[in-house]
């Protein structure tokens, strides 16, 4: 079996890729999914959270208001504070969880397999990548340039374009993942031709289970 990280900036397409990977019957331990699972109502992480930011981050149902904590943790004069206090309380039980499916699908998964691990932060998660023992054997990022990803994101995210610049200045800049990266999809390009660089990809990492892992 070979991990293979999953990234991407904000809005350049990962998602898209992760769905045609499924697709394609491969296995995928979505990371935003398990950050939504260690929050749901009733959870120690959401109690924790609680803990820290007050009741304000509750919806009237008693879910978490993403809307509430995207606004104090990516924005304001406290965000880097509040961001580390949220990855503080949610990484470890993401991690926790991730390992476990992967320690699951490993098992019972053919040996020229592959698990893809969808991390929107991958490169900043390394070091509890490691410690959890789910480190990736390789790395796809996908990117776009920043105006892509800016218009996306008012178009169909509902954002405007500060918060559309501001989620592109939390992350680490677009040059550093792809320094991290073993391969690099564009989606600056069609949608057939990114699927096509996924599928070359993929079966180019297959051809590789067992040697050092190469950039391309």
């Amino acid at each position: 079996m070979v991990r293979v990280g999953l990234t991407g900036g904000i809005a350049a397409g990962k998602s898209t890729i992760s769905a045609h990977c499924r697709q394609r019957g491969i296995r995928v331990i979505d990371y935003d999914q398990l950050a939504r699972d260690v929050t749901e109502p009733g959870s120690a992480g959401l109690s924790a959270l609680i803990g820290l930011f007050g009741n304000d981050i509750l919806l009237p149902d008693g879910s978490l208001n993403r809307k509430w904590m995207a606004e104090h943790v990516f924005a304001g004069d406290h965000a880097q504070e509040n961001r580390h206090k949220l990855e503080s309380v949610i990484h470890p039980l993401i991690f926790q969880r991730a390992r476990m499916l992967d320690r699951q699908w490993s098992s019972s998964s053919p040996q020229q397999s592959i698990i893809i691990h969808d991390i929107p932060l991958l490169v900043e998660s390394l070091p509890e990548l490691k410690k959890y023992n789910i480190a990736p054997d390789y790395v796809i990022t996908v990117e776009a340039d920043d105006q892509t990803r800016i218009n996306r994101m008012v178009q169909t995210r509902g954002m405007s374009r500060r918060q559309a610049e501001e989620r592109i200045q939390a992350q680490l800049p677009q040059k550093v993942r792809r320094e991290c990266a073993d391969y690099c999809i564009s989606s600056d390009q069609p949608l057939d031709r990114m699927v096509a660089d996924c599928d070359r990809i993929l079966d180019s990492i297959r051809g590789r289970q067992g040697k050092c892992s190469v950039r391309e």
